[in-house]
C-alpha cells in the first residue's frame, strides 16, 4: 500500500467525529434492519431479486432495445452511451442546444461516476444538488462518502458552519432550522432551473419506465419543474417486467436505511406536460461504461445484481472505522472496490482492495446475493497476474510452498523467540516489529508442535477412523487444542489419523491473490489427507475448514486446473467442522458429557468463517449448554475481532480498534470466560485481553468440552 493511502487511513481512524458517527450508525442499523425485515423471508426475497437481476444482466442488449422502443413510444428520447465520455457529450449537447444556464440535480451516483457536475460547470452551467446530503457535500467541496447517505461522515455542527457561510448568517446546529434553511435556499433553484438531472433506481424494459426512490421529494421537483429532464441511468438498473419492481422496492429501503418504505417512489413513463402546457423534453441516457464487459465476465456478472442500497457499507467493520473517502473514488466500500476496478481500471483498486478483511458481513446482508468477498479475492488474483507479487510476498510464499522448510523455520522460531516470550506470550517486539505487539500479545511458538505431540498419544485401536487437519496455529502455537480434540474423538470411539505431510491450507496466499501458491498448498494437502481411508476429515479452524471444503476447488477452477477438481470434491465431502461433529456425536450418544456440572457463565464469539462461510452458529452453543454452561451473549457477538489472518499484520492500525471494540463487548457481559471455535480468534482476543490486563479466560470450545466429557 502507498504511503499516501496509509496516511489517509490513519487520518480517518484518528478522527473521533468520523468513527463515532459511523460506529453509532452501524450499531443502530443492525438492530433496526432486523426489525424492518420482521415477517419477511429475506432469503426468499433476495433470491428473487438475484434471479431477476441476473436475468437482466444476461440480456442487457435485448432489454435496452425493448426499453428504448417502449420509452420512445411514450415520447422520451433514449440514448445509449457506450462510454462515460459519450454520456457526458450527449448531456452537454442538450445543455448547449437549449441554452441551459442552470441545472438542478437529485442524487445520482451515475453522474458522480462520470464527474458530470464538473463538465457542466466548465461550459458555464450552474449546477445545484438538491438532495440534502448531496448539497451539503457540494458546499463542502467533497465527494459522497456513502452511496445512500453521502454526508453521513459530517456532524450537524459542521453542516451549520457550511450553511452559515452560504446564507451569510450565523446558524445554530438545530436540525429543524438547518432543514428549513436548505428548503428555502433550494426552492428558488427549482423554480429557476432550465434542466433537471436525475438518476434512476430501476429501469423497466416492459414499459420504458424509470423508477426513482427518495425520502425528500426533491426528485419530483427536479423532474416536474424544469422543462427538460435528463435521467442518467446505468444499464445495470434494468429489469424485464414491471412486476420485478416490487421485490426491489421491498428490499431497498429496509436494506439501505432500515426503513419499511421510502417517502417517495416516482415512476416516470414517457414525457408529460409542463406547467405551461408544453411537453416535457425527456431524455434517458442509458450508460454502459464497461457494464456490458462485466456482464460477460463469469466472476463479476453478479455485481450487476447490486441494487445500490449500501447495506454492505453499513455492516462493514472497516467502513465504520475509515469511512468512504479513504476509498478515493466515486463508489465506496466492498462494492465500491469492485466497481472502481471495472468502471475505472483494475489498477485503481490496488490499494483499496486491501481494506477488505474477508469477514463476509456484506455477503450475509446483500439483497442482491452478491459474493463481494469472493469478487475482491478475484481482483487480488488479477492484480497479482498483472503486476506480480511483491518481493516480500514472493519470499514468504516460497517458504510456505516448501513444507519442510516452512515447518523447520517454525521450529527454529520456537527457540529464537524465547528471549521475547514470557508465560506463553510475546508481549513486546523490537524496532520495526513493534506494531505487531501493540494492542495484543502474540502466542509464543510451542516448544513441541502438535505433529510431534500426536506421536506420543496412545489411542485405543478402532476400525472407525477420522483424519485431523490441524492447520498452522494448532500445530505450532496451540498444540493443546489438538490433544484435546484427539481425546474427545477417542472417547467417541474413533481413532484419529494425523497425516504428517499436511501443510498450510493456502488461505494466506489465496487471500493475497497468490492463487498459484494456494493451489500448490491445496494439491499437497489433498494428497496427504486422502491417503488414508477415514470417515471424516475434521478441522477445528474454520478458515482451514472453509479452505478444504470450498476454496481448494474454487482455486483450481480459477486457474483452470481441472485435473485436481475431482479429488478436491472428494475431500470437500469428507470435511467437517469440529463443533458440528461434536454436536452430532453428543446427539448420537457416542459422546457423553458429565452430568450435574455447573461450570459457570461464559460469553461466545462467532468467528467470521464459521458463521458466514460454514453457516455454523448454534451447534457450538448447543453443545456448550449441554455441558452445563450458561451463555451470556455479548453485543455484536458475530462481528469480526480484527484478526483476518495476515490482515492484522498488514493493517494493524485497523485491526487494533476492531479488537478493542470486541474486547469492550466481552467485558460488558461480566463473564470471566469467552469461548470461540477459531484458533485465529483465540490468538487475537486472548492476546488483546492479556495486554489490557483483564482477568478473562479465552478458550476454544473443544478445550472446554474435553474437560467435561465422561471418563
Amino acid at each position: 500500500m502507498g504511503k499516501k493511502f496509509k496516511k489517509s487511513i490513519n487520518s480517518a481512524i484518528n478522527n473521533p467525529v468520523l468513527t463515532g458517527a459511523l460506529g453509532k450508525f452501524s450499531e443502530a442499523y443492525r438492530v433496526n434492519r432486523a426489525k424492518a425485515y420482521e415477517g419477511i423471508d429475506f432469503e426468499e426475497l433476495r433470491q428473487t431479486i438475484a434471479d431477476r437481476k441476473a436475468y437482466a444482466a444476461a440480456h442487457l442488449d435485448e432489454l435496452a432495445e425493448t426499453f428504448k422502443k417502449n420509452a420512445e413510444a411514450r415520447g422520451a428520447k433514449v440514448f445509449r452511451a457506450d462510454s462515460a465520455q459519450e454520456a457526458i457529450d450527449y448531456i452537454l449537447k442538450i445543455a448547449s442546444d437549449n441554452d441551459v444556464k442552470s441545472v438542478v440535480k437529485s442524487k445520482s451516483m451515475a453522474s458522480e461516476e462520470i464527474h458530470l457536475n464538473k463538465h457542466l460547470e466548465e461550459i458555464g452551467v450552474s449546477v445545484k444538488e438538491t438532495d440534502l446530503g448531496e448539497w451539503i457535500i457540494q458546499l463542502a467541496g467533497q465527494r459522497p462518502s456513502h452511496m445512500v447517505m453521502p454526508a453521513i461522515h459530517m456532524t450537524k455542527e459542521e453542516v451549520s458552519d457550511l450553511f452559515s457561510k452560504e446564507i451569510h448568517e450565523r446558524l445554530s446546529s438545530d436540525i429543524p432550522r438547518l432543514v428549513e434553511v436548505a428548503r428555502n435556499e433550494l426552492r428558488e433553484k427549482f423554480l429557476e432551473a432550465d434542466m433537471g438531472i436525475t438518476g434512476g433506481n430501476i429501469a423497466v424494459a416492459e414499459t420504458g419506465s424509470i423508477v426513482i426512490v427518495t425520502n425528500e421529494g426533491n426528485a419530483r421537483m427536479t423532474t416536474i419543474l424544469p422543462k427538460i429532464h435528463v435521467a442518467l441511468v446505468g444499464i445495470e438498473k434494468f429489469v424485464e417486467k414491471f412486476e420485478d419492481v416490487v421485490p426491489i422496492l421491498t428490499a431497498l429501503p429496509r436494506s439501505a436505511t432500515a426503513q419499511l418504505l421510502t417517502s417517495y417512489v416516482s415512476v416516470i413513463t414517457g414525457a408529460t406536460p409542463n406547467t405551461d402546457g408544453t411537453m416535457k423534453d425527456l431524455h434517458i441516457v442509458l450508460m454502459d461504461n464497461h457494464r456490458t464487459e462485466m456482464a460477460k465476465d463469469p466472476k463479476f456478472a453478479q455485481a450487476l445484481q447490486c441494487i445500490r442500497c449500501g447495506s454492505c457499507l453499513n455492516v462493514c467493520p472497516i467502513f465504520r472505522l475509515v469511512g468512504g473517502h479513504v476509498f478515493g473514488s466515486t463508489y465506496t466500500g466492498g462494492i465500491g472496490t469492485i466497481l472502481t476496478a471495472w468502471f475505472e481500471e483494475l489498477g485503481n483498486s490496488e490499494d483499496i482492495q486491501g481494506l477488505c478483511i474477508q469477514c463476509g458481513n456484506c455477503k450475509e446482508v446483500c439483497p442482491g446475493k452478491l459474493d463481494i468477498p469472493e469478487m475482491i479475492l478475484e481482483i487480488r488474483r488479477r492484480l497479482v497476474v498483472e503486476k506480480g507479487q511483491s518481493l516480500a510476498q514472493k519470499a514468504i510464499f516460497s517458504i510456505v510452498n516448501n513444507r519442510k522448510m516452512f515447518h523447520a523455520m517454525l521450529r527454529t522460531a520456537s527457540v529464537t523467540g524465547k528471549p521475547f516470550s514470557k508465560g506463553g506470550y510475546i508481549r513486546h517486539l523490537p524496532l520495526f516489529l513493534s506494531d505487531l505487539t501493540e494492542g495484543r500479545s502474540l502466542p509464543a511458538i510451542a516448544a513441541t508442535p502438535f505433529r510431534d505431540e500426536f506421536k506420543k498419544i496412545k489411542q485405543p485401536a478402532s476400525a472407525e477412523k477420522i483424519g485431523f487437519y490441524s492447520g498452522c496455529l494448532i500445530d505450532f502455537a496451540y498444540p493443546e487444542m489438538g490433544v484435546a480434540l484427539v481425546k474427545i474423538l477417542n472417547k467417541a470411539g474413533y481413532e484419529v489419523v494425523y497425516p504428517q505431510d499436511q501443510t498450510c491450507c493456502g488461505a494466506p496466499a489465496r487471500y493475497n491473490g497468490a492463487y498459484e501458491v494456494a493451489a500448490n498448498n491445496a494439491a499437497d494437502n489433498i494428497k496427504a489427507l486422502l491417503r488414508d481411508d477415514v470417515k471424516y476429515i475434521v478441522s477445528a479452524c474454520p478458515t482451514c475448514t472453509a479452505a478444504l471444503k470450498y476454496e481448494f476447488k474454487s482455486t483450481f477452477e480459477s486457474l483452470g486446473q481441472a485435473e485436481f477438481i475431482a479429488d478436491a470434491e472428494r475431500l470437500s465431502a469428507k470435511t467437517i467442522d469440529f463443533s458440528v461433529l461434536a454436536k452430532q456425536l453428543v446427539d448420537e450418544g457416542r459422546l457423553r458429557l458429565k452430568k450435574g456440572q455447573n461450570p459457570g457463565v461464559l460469553t461466545y464469539h462467532d468467528s467470521c468463517h464459521l458463521k458466514r462461510t460454514l453457516k455454523v452458529s448454534e451447534e457450538p452453543r448447543e453443545i456448550l449448554r449441554k455441558a452445563g454452561y450458561e451463555i451470556n451473549e455479548m453485543f455484536e457477538c458475530d462481528m469480526c475481532c480484527g484478526m483476518g489472518g495476515s490482515y492484522s499484520i498488514k493493517l494493524p492500525e485497523i485491526s487494533r480498534p476492531i479488537l478493542e471494540r470486541k474486547l469492550t463487548n466481552i467485558k460488558n457481559t461480566g463473564a470471566s470466560l469467552v469461548a470461540m471455535d477459531c484458533p485465529g480468534c483465540v490468538m487475537q482476543i486472548r492476546g488483546g485481553l492479556d495486554q489490557s490486563g483483564e482477568n478473562i479466560e479465552v478458550k476454544h470450545t473443544l478445550e472446554l468440552i474435553a474437560a467435561l466429557i465422561e471418563d
